[in-house]
């Protein structure tokens, strides 16, 4: 029997077992067939099925093509099942890339060496191989881009796209991330001149308009605000930052450490107004609607040309719904190894609302690195025996003014979780940390500008949560000291 014929007729059987038990083996599919055109008799209903899919390759689908996305191909690469094996369709023009770089170097000026695809993109962020276009094509992973998934059909395993391309899948994951909550139009939240960044795109736009800009306000005091108000004033560029909180990046910092950082920012020309409520967006008085001021609640005006809005984000659950959401913190609710309620399909990265272990609640975390090791946990359970529950330790970080000219580089890092009382020490010139106690353990820390060294300490220090003399950690003389006093606690508690 010629090889073709061979290949055709696996295909077909292969096809006919999915079609009668929705299953998917997922074999790779023969470009013979389609360079020989064989066609199908008229009573060969499998083959029909088996032509009418867009993707090649249905084993494993990833919806989503963020920085879960990069990382699971990765694990399914290194575990020698992607070739021919595993499809993964995007919304984006890209391959998956590392989001953080979008609120932070991408935004600077052009004369300031701002950062570019292909020099972000996955793995770099971790340390890994730069997982370019051609990596994929070489990986036999097939890349359906411009194409988000708007319908699934559980019993099926079909997945429907905005395009009308109809996909099968075997095992599906969910790593569609989150987007942008967004004014609303009323308000002016779709005036142009009014930013949210989620992706690439978006990114470019708020770049072309900050080349044209003269005045900037940047709406929210959170991770994004704060990022992107440090960028802003890069381009010499009049920057407003206004949040309703009492204080920056309220979910976090203390007031005492915010206002280290709020000094900062004012040091490098931000403008805050803190407590303050939004009524409005005000279009342009010519009629071409564009920005052009933002309306407070007590009725007085801060002219804009560009704003942009960081006021959080929302998972981004779309069609799959019907696999089993949380109601209290959102997402598509998992267990331990990111399978949801339906066989088969799983959730990883911003959308999944998993298992916290170490402090025993259900969570949602929107952080690059959970969305890194949620996806290499999934695809290593999915593919091997391992059995063992995601154990995450709760880390955030955030890294601005790193750019030439600047006052300061910033770069802080937390590790655990921001309960009970807090201790900070140090003067910011250049470091200061603060501990979070509770019922006399160490239970979170936060580090500014420390050395390689004292930044690996602070995730054992969480994970352990040893008992810590809180008079002797108030009494320390310098970071140094208190990270050794921790430290110390640390040791005592093995």
């Amino acid at each position: 029997m010629p090889s073709s014929v061979r290949r055709l007729t696996m295909a077909t059987i292969t096809n006919s077992l999915s079609l009668k038990h929705t299953l998917s083996f997922g074999f790779p599919q023969s470009k013979t067939l389609t360079r020989n055109r064989i066609p199908p008799s008229s009573n060969s209903l499998a083959f029909r099925c088996y032509a009418s899919y867009a993707n090649e390759n249905r084993e494993y689908v990833i919806v989503g093509g963020g920085n879960a996305a990069g990382y699971a191909a990765r694990t399914f690469v290194e575990h020698g099942v992607a070739d021919g094996r595993l499809c993964i369709v995007t919304k984006e023009a890209f391959a998956p890339y590392e989001r953080p770089a979008l609120t932070k170097a991408y935004l600077f000026p052009p004369d300031k060496k701002p950062a570019r695809l292909p020099g972000f993109h996955t793995c770099v962020g971790s340390g890994g191989e730069r997982q370019t276009p051609e990596w994929y094509k070489e990986k036999g992973i097939e890349m359906l881009y411009e194409d988000p998934v708007e319908n699934v059909d559980i019993e099926k395993q079909t997945l429907t796209t905005s395009s009308g391309k109809l996909l099968k899948y075997g095992s599906l994951i969910i790593a569609t991330g989150c987007t942008a909550s967004r004014f609303p139009a009323k308000i002016g939240g779709d005036l142009s001149g009014v930013h949210y960044i989620r992706d690439v795109a978006d990114a470019d736009a708020l770049i072309s308009s900050l080349g044209k800009a003269k005045k900037v306000v940047v709406v929210g005091g959170g991770y994004i605000g704060m990022e992107v108000a440090a960028a802003a004033v890069a381009w010499n560029l009049d920057t407003t930052i206004i949040f309703p909180e009492d204080h920056l990046l309220q979910r976090l910092f203390t007031p005492s450490l915010a206002r280290r950082y709020e000094e900062l920012y004012q040091k490098n020309g931000v403008k805050i107004l803190k407590g303050a409520s939004i009524k409005n967006l005000e279009a342009s008085s010519n009629g071409n609607g564009h920005v052009a001021a933002v309306k407070l609640g007590d009725g007085s005006i801060v002219e804009a040309d560009t704003v942009i809005i960081g006021i959080g984000s929302k998972p981004a659950v779309g069609p799959f719904e019907r696999v089993g959401l949380n109601t209290d913190v959102g997402g598509i609710k998992v267990d331990g190894q990111f399978r949801t309620s339906i066989p088969g399909v799983f959730a990883v990265g911003d959308v999944a609302a998993f298992p916290l272990k170490i402090y025993n609640r259900i969570a949602r975390v929107e952080h690059v690195d959970h969305a890194r090791r949620s996806a290499q946990h999934c695809v290593k359970a999915l593919l091997s025996a391992q059995t063992n529950t995601y154990d995450y330790l709760p880390y955030f970080y955030s890294r601005v003014f790193e750019y030439e000219g600047s006052l300061r580089k910033v770069w802080w890092q937390f590790f655990g979780d921001n309960v009970g009382e807090t201790v900070e020490i140090g003067n910011f010139d250049p470091k200061i940390a603060t501990f979070w106690i509770e019922s006399g353990k160490l239970k979170g820390v936060l580090l500014e500008s420390g050395s390689p060294e004292e930044f690996q300490l602070l995730p054992e220090l969480a994970r352990s949560q040893p008992p810590i003399d809180k008079a002797k950690l108030q009494n320390a003389s310098s970071v140094e000291e208190a990270l050794d006093i921790a430290r110390g606690s640390l040791k005592a508690a093995v």
